[in-house]
């Protein structure tokens, strides 16, 4: 018996908010409660140890088997009290998503009974299956060996009754089969690259942090009405479905007062988030109707991104409880907004200085500019690399539209940062750069105004936008890992600061000023990105796309093409040069991101075919018949159909999309039959972008019969219950 929609809504209207399980105190008092801090390091492990451990995540010095044995004996200690069962080492395979494969903690004693085991070989490495996870032909089979090994970076947490250990994932051979290892090895470049410079402005400075603030959004749909969309359900978005009379136009929901339900499952949400040691500060309602955000401040780019790593994995529980289900897709409704994932990205010291923040001086304001101009440097000279770090068959649907950027790779930088840039062209090398209002005005000295986050504007159609103290990269899509946008742009700068430095120390060879010299430096770079990579304008309007393509950026807007970027040869020596990834390791993320691309346009290819048939042809079929008996009683009674004509035409008009739809439907059928033939992965991947782009002709006829079909023969929920529910 097929389920009536109708009761679905009605049920989901009827739905009360569940009241969020607070804990008492205030957040500051169990925030962290979950996770093996240095506060319980320093609790739970005896002084060498924790000495050991603190030189371990903080200097990288590695760690013996007694005191690894010594931290599992305190980790164990600490785990039993929470009541802990098992153990998995939680880790971030090329899927997007995370893994885990739980152990018992108990082993035999010896006496017939088990005793509570965990000791530092348990904790510093697993072997899960490498074959078995996305792998790009690094694992056959029969060759299935890989290995997780513990960061002692990010720290140990419980998820309910097991101790989770945050690690890194790759084959036998050594190759990083994970988006972890790569995002520490680009951490690590960066910090070396940038490290030397620093010290010319701060003999102190021991090491650069690499920092990320994530921004998420996301929709929440009644779980019930989800259940009710196979397209939902199985590729995260509607495939089908006519915009609703209201949407987004009225811009109200946007920091609108947060629906009762809404509220308690993101109250629920945080409680558990600041137990596992995630900083959540900001949420609201986003611009579309159902759709929120969330953000946490911002951390060291591993750790933030452990944590958004978790965070999905929490919103799609916590959902659940609350009758909800959490879409992280980037476009799950067709003509209103998408869901981003913007990264906040920044550099930082040891001893507190923000690297793209004004200083508090003119060298403080020349390190600033310094690397300022050098991130804009690599995102030119890597900008097609970038915008294939967010390449995927998801975010393709966001991009170029509705508050998302297009997938043209360029900088804003606002009307104060670009006439800071152009006006140390024409200045003198040794002149000051000065935060304006600190000293009196002098002829030619470059300011930079004293408020100065609140100097640059906002540019929703920018990918890389300068936000005051940091680069927001907003192309990033909501579903994706942090990790990958983070890894490329870390290697890029890494790369241009080691190219930098090196030029600079040619300059300071030859015996200039410290200022000077970095000025000589720095001109040429500006001079090559100011009217290039730097773009304050509109990126929606139509001729940006040409004037980009003049200034030499990227436009392609094939996925399957972006992802060949990867293993171009700058982007090899690239990574080479910074020790990210071998050449091995980049062709196998290729065929990865091909392969995924395939599968997830493939799915939703079946998943659109078999509803137009199973689903949306009967029930047109079925609204026909009830309008052939409306005729054929009317002509039984009145001897004609003179009084049918709307019948009549909508009868005409339904037979016309029918067989629209059944014929697009068998060409997309047999489209993707040629397509699976395709033995080159990269060509297979290109057909299926055909097909990909095809889903919109199959759409269309669907759409415009939902308006013609009778309300209640309509067999899905339709966008205006899916979107105005909570």
């Amino acid at each position: 018996m097929s389920i009536d929609r109708f009761d679905l809504v009605k049920e989901s209207f009827e739905k009360k908010a569940v009241p969020a399980e607070c804990p008492e105190g205030k957040p500051s008092e169990y925030f962290g409660e979950l996770v093996f801090d240095r506060k319980k390091m320093a609790r739970y492990l005896d002084k060498d140890t924790l000495s050991a451990l603190f030189d371990c995540i903080d200097n990288g010095k590695p760690l013996d088997r007694a005191t690894a044995d010594k931290v599992a004996e305190g980790m164990k200690e600490w785990a039993l009290e929470h009541h802990v069962t098992h153990v998995t080492h939680w880790f971030q395979p090329l899927t997007e998503g995370t893994a885990e494969k739980h152990d018992s903690l108990i082993e035999y004693d010896g006496k017939g009974g088990v005793i509570e085991k965990f000791d530092g070989k348990s904790l510093a490495q697993q072997e899960p299956d490498a074959s078995s996870f996305p792998n790009g032909g690094i694992r056959a089979t029969f060759e299935a060996r890989g290995y997780t090994a513990w960061d002692p970076t990010s720290p140990v947490f419980i998820m309910d009754d097991t101790l989770c250990i945050p690690t890194v994932f790759i084959s036998y051979t050594g190759e990083a089969l994970d988006y972890k290892t790569p995002l520490k090895k680009a951490i690590k470049a960066v910090c070396d690259a940038a490290l030397p410079i620093c010290k010319l402005f701060e003999p102190s400075v021991g090491k650069v942090y690499s920092y990320l603030g994530w921004e998420q959004e996301y929709f929440l749909v009644d779980e019930s009405l989800y259940a009710a969309r196979p397209d939902l359900m199985i590729t995260g978005r509607t495939l089908m479905g006519h915009a609703s009379s209201k949407n987004q136009q009225l811009d109200d929901h946007y920091f609108g007062a947060i629906p009762s339900r809404v509220a308690e499952f993101m109250r629920d949400l945080e409680i558990t988030g600041h137990k596992l040691g995630i900083p959540i500060k900001t949420r609201h309602n986003e611009v579309a109707p159902n759709q929120f955000e969330l953000a946490p401040i911002y951390g060291e780019a591993n750790l933030a991104n452990d944590q958004n790593q978790l965070l999905m994995n929490l919103m799609n529980y916590i959902a659940r409880k609350h009758g909800f289900v959490v879409l992280l897709h980037e476009k799950p409704f067709e003509g209103i907004n998408g869901s981003g994932k913007h990264n906040n990205w920044s550099l930082g010291t040891d001893t507190g200085t923000m690297l793209l923040a004004p200083g508090k001086d003119a060298m403080g304001n020349l390190q600033f500019v310094t690397f300022f101009v050098n991130v804009l440097a690599a995102v030119q000279k890597h900008n097609a690399l970038m915008k294939a770090s967010i390449a995927s068959a998801t975010n393709a649907h966001r991009l170029g539209g509705n508050e998302a950027p297009p997938a043209i790779i360029s900088a804003f930088l606002g009307r104060t940062m670009t006439g800071v840039l152009r006006k140390l062209l024409e200045v003198p090398s040794d002149t000051p750069i000065e935060i304006a209002g600190k000293k009196g005005k002098n002829l030619g000295l470059v300011e930079i105004p004293e408020i100065f986050v609140d100097n640059t504007d906002r540019n929703r159609t920018s990918p890389f936008a300068f936000t005051g103290n940091r680069f927001e990269y907003r192309a990033v899509g909501s579903s994706a890992n942090c990790a990958g946008a983070m890894i490329t742009l870390n290697a890029a700068v890494a790369e241009q600061l080691l190219s930098f430095k090196e030029s600079l120390d040619k300059e300071l060879a030859s015996g200039k000023p410290l200022n000077i010299a970095v000025m000589d430096v720095l001109k040429p770079i500006i001079a090559s990105i100011i009217d290039v990579v730097c773009f304050d304008g509109n990126g929606y309007a139509p001729e940006w796309t040409e004037e980009a393509r003049l200034r030499g950026l990227d436009t392609e807007t094939s996925v399957p093409e972006m992802i060949k970027v990867f293993t171009r040869q700058e982007s090899v020596e690239m990574f080479r040069k910074t020790g990210v990834y071998t050449l091995k390791e980049l062709e196998a993320r290729n065929e990865v991101k091909w392969e995924m691309y395939i599968k997830k346009v493939q799915i939703e290819s079946r998943v659109m075919v078999r509803m137009a048939i199973n689903h949306i042809i009967p029930a047109a079929l079925d609204y026909k018949r009830k309008l052939l008996k409306e005729v054929a009683l009317s002509q039984a009674v009145f001897g004609d159909t003179s009084g049918c004509s709307v019948e009549l035409g909508l009868i005409n008009q339904i037979n016309s999309y029918i067989e629209e739809i059944s014929a697009k439907a068998e060409t997309m059928k047999k489209a993707r039959k040629m397509a699976n033939s395709i033995e080159d992965l990269y060509e297979r991947a290109v057909a299926y972008h055909k097909i990909a782009e095809a889903l919109n002709d199959l759409r269309r006829p669907i759409d415009k019969l939902e308006e013609r079909v009778d309300n209640r023969s309509w067999p899905l929920p339709k966008y205006r219950e899916l979107l105005f529910i909570s």
